[in-house]
This record gives structure tokens, C-alpha cells and sequence, in this order.
């Protein structure tokens, strides 16, 4: 089978890194047309440097990265900073990239490509806020119909929050534009905290990366040593979570994963349940399904298969 075209919409954050990585050493699998930064984790000059970073990182400069939305469609930003530091990337010292940003906005970016490549060919991948993929349906409701699936990092049911007591952050981040997003009729497999919260880099995980010997390899485990931190204070873990990579192992591997199809709503309106992706997982009402929610995973098949690709770079 031909390789799948993604465009990745990202706000690296550590985790969207290893995403990112994980897709750039697949070609076989999967080809990144591009990556769309957003603000999210860290305001956008810097989740935009991060991506050419990461790039530069696995040797794939040929990949244009594009800056898109620097704040949600209507509220004010709430950053992540504390989680992945000040730079987004704590954790390795990576050099300033060289590589320039692409001309152009993300969200024109994302456009342009649905509407040049064959309909039903491309695959969305947010692993941040949702505002670059929202304000493109919304800028040229033509697209929807010619986007091949969107695999997206978000929300939470048994989980619940990890920003608010409701909410997870990708979401709640802009929940205007989830909404629009998980009412666009396109089909969405979503990625929540209910699986990424199992899988944990444990230490003998994070050695696997460690010990590759390569930059890609060490810059991985420098950046789970930094943000583990907070999530085993948080949750009493061994480890923390790799959320984003979960996309794109789904993209190569979904025989990892299993899940349900239910409806999913966004809560735009309560000041107490702001960005809960309302997910009817015992499927108690009539609403119509609209997205496969990721309930497991494999996640030593997960973590074998990080690991062997990470080598490649």
C-alpha cells in the first residue's frame, strides 16, 4: 500500500516531538506533506521553532513547516508551560533551527492541499488545539468532504480533566473549534487521555530510547526524564504519558488500539464543564455516532514500535 498522506497540526511540547519523530522515520507508512504549528502548549513563535527544530533533529528539512493561528477563535490563550517548561522543549538542548518557515499561513496551507490532492487522500493530524483545523472548515467548507480521516490528540470520559476537573488541555484550549471540528461530518478517530494515560515511558522504556546512542534517540529521553516529572507527582505514575505519539502508531499500526464508535460533544457553553468532550461511550442516548474513541492500546507493541523506528533517524 502507498504511503498515507498526512498534514500534521501540532504545538510541540515534548510529546508532539515524539510524534512527530515517530511519523518522520516511517516514510513506508506515512508522508508528511507538512507540518501546521498552532498555539497551544506555548504561544506560536515558539511551538513553530519547535517544529523546524524537530525536523532538523531527524535529518527531514525538506518538510515545510508553516505557523498558523497565535490564539484560539474566541477566547484568550491558555499556554502549558508549566508541563513542558518555558521553551516547550525542555528537557535536550537543541540547537536554534536554520531552516526557514514555509511562506504562507498553516490554515492556507491546509486548504490548498486538501484541495489539490485527490479527495479521500490526506489525513489530518492535530495533536494541539484544534483552531488551524477549525478555522479552515470554516474558511472553505469545501474541504470536509475531501479529507480522507482526522486522527486527532484530545479529550478525555474516564480519564476526565488534566486542565480542568473536566476538561483535557487540547480541548479546552478551544473548544469553539473542537466543536466545530467533531460537528463537521468528517470521520474522526480521537486519541484521549483514557488511552495515552497507558502509555507510560517507564524507566527501562526510556532506557530502550537512551541507549539507541543517536541524537533522536538521547533527545527523546532527555525530553520524557524532564516532563515526567509532572505527571508522577500528578497521578502517582511510574512514568508519563507519550499522548501524541499515539496518533501517528495509529496511523502505522491500529491493530494496536481499540475502541468504540459514540457521539462526542463539546461543552462550549458551562463555566464548570468547559471543553469536556462529552463522549456517550454506554451509547444512553439516540445522538448519532461521529468519532472512533480510542479506549486501549498494545502498549508494549506500542513502545516496540517507537523505539525500532527511532533507531532509523
Amino acid at each position: 500500500m502507498p504511503a498515507q498522506k498526512i498534514i500534521i497540526d501540532t504545538d510541540p511540547g515534548q510529546d508532539d516531538a515524539v510524534a512527530i519523530l515517530l511519523a518522520l522515520a516511517s516514510p513506508e507508512d506515512v508522508e508528511v506533506l507538512g507540518l501546521t504549528a498552532v498555539a497551544g502548549n506555548v504561544p506560536l513563535d515558539l511551538t513553530a521553532k519547535n517544529a523546524r527544530i524537530i525536523c532538523e533533529l531527524a535529518g527531514k528539512v525538506d518538510v515545510p513547516v508553516y505557523a498558523g493561528c497565535d490564539r484560539p477563535l474566541g477566547r484568550d490563550l491558555v499556554t502549558a508551560e508549566h508541563v513542558h517548561g518555558k521553551t516547550g522543549l525542555d528537557g535536550p538542548d537543541l540547537p536554534d533551527p536554520t531552516m526557514p518557515l514555509a511562506d504562507g499561513h498553516a490554515v492556507d496551507f491546509i486548504i490548498d492541499t486538501l484541495r489539490s490532492e485527490p479527495a479521500g487522500t490526506v489525513t489530518l493530524c492535530p495533536l494541539g488545539p484544534l483552531t488551524n483545523i477549525a478555522t479552515a472548515l470554516q474558511n472553505a467548507p469545501d474541504i470536509a468532504e475531501r479529507v480522507q480521516q482526522i486522527v486527532l490528540m484530545g479529550g478525555a470520559y474516564f480519564e476526565v480533566g488534566n486542565i480542568t476537573p473536566a476538561a483535557e488541555f487540547n480541548i479546552y484550549v478551544d473548544p469553539e473549534a473542537a466543536d466545530i471540528v467533531f460537528k463537521s461530518g468528517i470521520e474522526i478517530v480521537v486519541m484521549p487521555l483514557d488511552v495515552t494515560h497507558k502509555a507510560l515511558v517507564t524507566q527501562s522504556r526510556n532506557d530502550a530510547f537512551r541507549n539507541l546512542g543517536t541524537p533522536a534517540g538521547i533527545a527523546v529521553a532527555q525530553m520524557t526524564d524532564f516532563f515526567e516529572r509532572f505527571d508522577k507527582e500528578k497521578y502517582g505514575s511510574s512514568g508519563a504519558p507519550l499522548h501524541d505519539p499515539c496518533v501517528t502508531a495509529y496511523l502505522i499500526k491500529p491493530e494496536l488500539f481499540s475502541g468504540r464508535h459514540i457521539n462526542v460533544e463539546i461543552e462550549t457553553g458551562s463555566t464548570l464543564t468547559l471543553g469536556m468532550t462529552v463522549a456517550d461511550w454506554w451509547r444512553v442516548t439516540d445522538r448519532p455516532a461521529n468519532a472512533l474513541f480510542i479506549g486501549d492500546l498494545d502498549a508494549d507493541g506500542f513502545f516496540d514500535l517507537l523505539t525500532e523506528r527511532l533507531a532509523r533517524l
